[in-house]
């Protein structure tokens, strides 16, 4: 049956396929192979499939080099990007910290003319209060002599009774003319002395009320000069307000519920500012009012200060690296489907230091699973960051650090397909883009 069946097939391929014959000969005999129409119709199907196979294989690895080739291309492009958006961040970083230097020393030019102008008004106060006082001097004055006057006009009445009392009427003409003569000698140099202490308060009053207008035109000098110190201070501090402001609200923070904790922490009070003295009748004045809310403010800036060294508002990569892999879903790259990206990538030499972008305490410094050589710091306001795959760690559990200080080296430890740092920024337990804080800082570092 299979003779039959070889048969036929043999019969049939023999049209296209004729059979052959491969002679051997040796220097003894001769041998021959044949080559049925069968065999050589396998031999022909095998190789057909290897050649399809070689083919297929070429074709696979010409498309991976040219797929490879565009997406070098590709990579250095974004590279190329990524740099020039880094400059640009750079220079605007740079500009904001040169305007934020004008503003201080605005302010501090400002704070200068304010002392200065308190000086004054104070000196101005100690000079109308002792031209009052004067004034107050030759006033008693003025009523004690004029009380002197009439004392001795009763006493010179009533020794005249008394002497009318004791010799009667037979006094002689001649002694009441002279008595009336003497009387009227003591009247007229009494009231000469009068009239020239009148004349004296007088020129004193006038020359109080030339000093009191010359005071009030430099009072009206100072209240003036005052509106515009006033008016430099509250720009400046706006304008120093406002980046600090936009900082926190980008990076998803109320600044008012960041002032109040750090002013539950730092309620110590003291300063080279002194505290604003209230006016004669006891009441707040206006100036009073607005230096007190200049002050409210630079108050709410330190605070500011203070909350934005405590959060990591810095890079963690001072030195040149580029930006591998953002915050969100993507394709794992070890092969293991899509899963979250917690954090963001920057790759970089091997080696490269790794800061502290805030104040904080170190809470984990060692390996940690897939995460490798890792560092956990704990900052306040509940925010954390992690900054994992260190080839060195340089910080212990527990250290306190601060912003900018060295905490590792980059590597390629723990779950990692090259050198890079894998940062993270946590907010009560929960992972938040990184660069949230880091773009909100360009407003203001």
């Amino acid at each position: 049956m299979l003779t039959r069946l070889a048969y036929r097939i043999n019969s049939t391929l023999e049209r296209w396929l004729p059979e052959q014959r491969l002679f051997l000969k040796s220097d003894s005999e001769t041998r021959f192979i044949r080559l049925r129409p069968a065999t050589q119709a396998i031999a022909v199907f095998f190789g057909g499939l290897g050649l399809a196979w070689a083919i297929i294989a070429t074709a696979v690895i010409l498309i991976d080099s040219i797929s490879a080739g565009s997406s070098r291309d590709q990579t250095a492009r974004q590279q190329a990007m990524f740099e020039t958006r880094l400059n640009a961040l750079s220079q605007d970083r740079d500009i904001r910290a040169e305007e934020a230097a004008r503003a201080q020393d605005r302010f501090n030019l400002a704070l200068a003319q304010v002392a200065e102008m308190q000086n004054r008004l104070l000196a101005s106060e100690d000079r109308r209060r002792e031209l009052e006082t004067g004034i107050d001097v030759v006033q008693n004055t003025l009523r004690r002599t004029i009380h002197e006057r009439d004392e001795a006009r009763a006493e010179a009445d009533t020794a005249r009774l008394a002497l009318v009392k004791e010799t009667g009427s037979s006094r002689s003409a001649d002694d009441r003319a002279r008595d009336a003569t003497a009387t009227l000698e003591i009247v007229t140099g009494a009231l000469g002395e009068t009239a020239q202490e009148r004349d004296q308060m007088e020129r004193a009053a006038e020359r109080a009320a030339e000093i009191a207008d010359q005071i009030a035109d430099e009072k009206r000098a100072l209240e003036s000069r005052n509106d515009e110190i006033f008016a430099k201070l509250e720009e400046a501090v706006t304008v120093s307000m406002e980046p600090l402001d936009k900082m926190f609200r980008q990076a998803g923070m109320s600044p008012s519920d960041l002032l109040s904790t750090v002013r539950k922490g730092y309620s110590g009070q003291g300063g080279p500012i002194g505290k604003l003295s209230l006016s004669s009748k006891g009441a707040v004045s206006a100036d009073e009012q607005r230096a007190a809310a200049i002050l409210q403010k630079l108050d709410d800036m330190n605070m500011y200060r203070i909350a934005a060294y405590k959060l990591p508002f810095a890079m963690p990569v001072k030195d040149r690296f580029r930006w591998t892999s953002g915050f969100g879903y993507r394709r794992d790259p070890k092969g293991m489907g899509t899963r979250m990206h917690e954090g963001t990538d920057m790759a970089g030499a091997y080696g490269t230091p790794i800061y502290s972008t805030g104040d904080g305490v170190v809470i984990h410094a060692s390996w940690d699973n897939g995460y490798g050589r890792s560092v956990v710091i704990e900052h306040d306001f509940g925010v954390k960051t992690r900054y994992a795959h260190m080839s060195q760690v340089r910080v212990a559990q527990g250290q306190r650090v601060s912003r900018g200080d060295q905490i590792g080296d980059m590597g390629n430890s723990g779950r990692s397909t090259g050198t890079h740092l894998h940062y993270e920024v946590l907010v009560g337990g929960t992972p938040v883009n990184p660069m949230t804080f880091i773009k909100a800082a360009n407003h203001v570092f």
